[in-house]
């Protein structure tokens, strides 16, 4: 999915956030302090990552403590948009949903798409996760920047709140 790539995009840094050759790098929760405003977090990953068993269900407790414990402004899920959201990334929307808690949905690898094939890709996030009226969705490229915008002004509003 690329949030590395996107905490990079986002903050304007090439290596803040390591970005391996393949999914599954970040096993920890990783704090960035943003202007001393507000921490974005970086969480392990579930869909693409090839590791154990095991691994999976460690990274499936440290997340559940994370968000047992901690105070979300809003959180953002980044989905692949050349690929139908999982059922990973549909229990994550359900939680946001049921929690109440501010989401933002990041379409990413929007620079993998051909412009014909992007409508049809955020339709079918929208119809997978059954976003409603007032759900974000922004289609974003880490590689090139697209969505940047929209997005820091979204998690700038939240912070705000």
């Amino acid at each position: 999915m690329g949030k590395s790539s996107v905490i990079n995009r986002l903050l304007n840094r090439k290596s803040l956030a390591y970005v391996g050759a393949s999914p599954g790098k970040t096993t920890q929760v990783n704090y960035f302090l943003v202007d001393r405003r507000a921490y974005l977090v970086d969480l392990p990953g579930y869909g693409y990552a090839k590791v154990s068993k095991a691994e999976k269900e460690r990274w499936g407790r440290l997340m559940d403590c994370y968000f047992q414990e901690a105070h979300i402004t809003a959180g953002v899920l980044i989905v692949d948009i050349r690929h139908k959201p999982t059922a990973d990334d549909v229990t994550m929307h359900s939680w946001f949903r049921e929690t109440g808690c501010p989401e933002i949905i990041v379409a990413n690898k929007l620079d993998k798409l051909k412009k014909s094939q992007v409508e049809p890709a955020l339709s079918l996030i929208q119809e997978t996760l059954e976003l409603e009226e007032g759900d974000v969705l922004v289609p974003f490229s880490a590689e090139k920047g697209s969505g940047k915008e929209e997005l820091l002004r979204l998690l700038n509003a939240a912070c705000d709140e």
